[in-house]
């Protein structure tokens, strides 16, 4: 499988965390892959065979784009043949507002919007390996959403002291960092992402963890839990078991497996 990740613009760097693109190649049958959970909301444009989702026993087939909202815990897809996507890598507190949707704690929403319009110009551009196009005009959309909704500094704030702290600061604290009572924050938080400030700090601290093991899946466990702020290994255990369905031993195992066989960082599919 290979992963590109390519940078926000300067412009978009308080509402996008990156763009990127996969490539996968699921043979004939239809295979599953597992989108773990992370503190970030997707938007997902796919092309080749497309892919489905589980629902009430039947396959289910998604249509180009999707979102992946903030998941806690895995979502199985199915693919054949070859799957590219191009993703957009969104702030929750951010992705409802830029696409002037209600927010919701739908994992997987399917959405009608006047983005979908990209589909038929993406297409085209991943037909004749132009990724570097692809991504583009994704960016020049987006750069002209951005430029027509106001910046709402508090949650930027609010977000910025997040991700810094890993997920470990308490409510109180992200609320000072905003310049807000927590009142205030929790009410614009949860209106903007549809999530408590808590909420995604826990999936940011999971992230953390989830990204280390795949980078140095032999890290010491107990570390990780002293170093990101949990009360004990058990503690993280419990967590990661509850977001990723698995222990993180058993993933560290997963990782080091996987890990000759895929380029780049953490990718957020893995096969099932």
């Amino acid at each position: 499988m290979l992963h590109q990740e390519f940078e926000s613009p300067e412009e978009l760097r308080d509402t996008i965390k990156c763009f990127w693109y996969n490539m996968g190649d699921f043979g004939e049958q239809e295979s599953g892959f597992k989108v773990l959970p992370d503190g970030y909301a997707e938007i997902i444009f796919h092309f080749g065979s497309g892919c489905s989702i589980a629902n009430n026993g039947a396959l289910e087939p998604l249509p180009s784009p999707f979102m992946v909202g903030l998941l806690n815990q895995p979502a199985l897809f199915y693919a054949k043949n070859r799957l590219e996507i191009i993703g957009i890598r969104c702030f929750p507190w951010t992705v409802f507002d830029l696409l002037g949707l209600s927010s919701g704690k739908d994992g997987v929403r399917i959405f009608e919007h006047p983005i979908a319009q990209l589909q038929p110009a993406l297409n085209e551009c991943i037909l004749a390996g132009k990724i570097d196009e692809a991504v583009a005009l994704v960016k020049q959309y987006f750069l002209d959403a951005r430029s027509r909704i106001p910046a709402d500094s508090m949650l930027f704030k609010a977000g910025v002291a997040m991700r810094k702290a890993a997920g470990t600061l308490p409510v109180s604290q992200v609320a000072a960092a905003a310049h807000a009572t927590v009142r205030t924050l929790e009410r614009n938080f949860k209106q903007s992402s549809g999530y408590t400030v808590k909420d995604v700090s826990g999936l940011i601290r999971f992230e953390q963890v989830r990204n280390r093991l795949w980078t140095y899946p032999d890290s010491n466990i107990a570390g990780l839990a002293h170093e990101l702020g949990y009360t004990d290994q058990s503690h993280l255990s419990r967590d990661f078991k509850r977001y990723s369905g698995t222990t993180p031993a058993a993933f560290a195992r997963k990782a080091k497996k996987a890990k000759k066989t895929v380029n780049g960082d953490f990718v957020a599919f893995i096969l099932a």
